[in-house]
């Protein structure tokens, strides 16, 4: 299977294309998508069977939660529960960007996606075509990376193509990724540490450490 290869404005993304890609995902379909960081891979959070599929197309461990890509602190308040108050300060600051933020899940997301840990990682993305994928859809995507589990993340469609084969059936081509690094991910769950950064990315720790400091 030759995956379809939907090239949209990284810049100006036209609207009938981010439309026809929401519906896909609607429809339960998984795209690999481009973000500020790498390509990922995008489907419906809340669409087991779809969710099943990110798992396949990576031969990535159940036991691994799916980070999400949403577009606002609003709707990051819809899928987390009560959030502390260094949420809504990384938000402010590091928001849209590469800072994935780990929080505590609410009860409507399902199980599959947060592999049972009770927590969800979000990030919204510094990207025209997710946000407005996000926004056309209605939900959160799915946002880990478009690569075989252990290999290396892809920075173009083309790299999506060659790495997964026949395992997805449409990647939306926004040119080359913008960064060759991931995003920081930052754990708020434990109410002891305050915050801890578990994965150093896009955003320095020493970056991260001073902001709290200077809180």
């Amino acid at each position: 299977m030759r995956p379809e290869i939907v090239k949209i404005s990284h810049e100006n993304p036209e609207p009938s294309l981010i439309n026809y890609a929401a519906q896909q995902i609607r429809n339960g379909e998984v795209l690999g998508m481009p973000t500020d960081t790498f390509y990922g891979l995008a489907a419906d959070p809340f669409n087991l069977r779809a969710v099943d599929l990110v798992y396949d197309i990576k031969s990535r461990s159940r036991h691994k939660p799916l980070s999400l890509l949403i577009e606002s602190v609003e709707q990051a308040e819809m899928l987390a529960r009560p959030l502390p108050d260094e949420f809504y300060a990384l938000a402010r600051k590091f928001w849209p960007g590469p800072l994935t933020i780990i929080v505590r899940a609410a009860s409507r997301l399902p199980l599959k996606v947060t592999a049972n840990t009770g927590n969800v990682a979000l990030r919204v993305p510094a990207a025209p075509i997710p946000l407005a994928v996000i926004h056309a859809a209605a939900i959160p995507l799915t946002a880990t990376s478009a690569n075989l589990s252990g290999a290396s993340e892809c920075t173009t469609a083309i790299a999506v193509r060659d790495q997964l084969q026949g395992r997805i059936g449409i990647i939306i081509d926004g040119g080359t990724s913008p960064r060759e690094v991931p995003s920081t991910i930052v754990d708020l769950t434990d109410s002891e540490a305050r915050w801890k950064v578990i994965r150093e990315g896009a955003i320095s720790s020493q970056e991260i450490s001073r902001f709290f400091a200077e809180g």
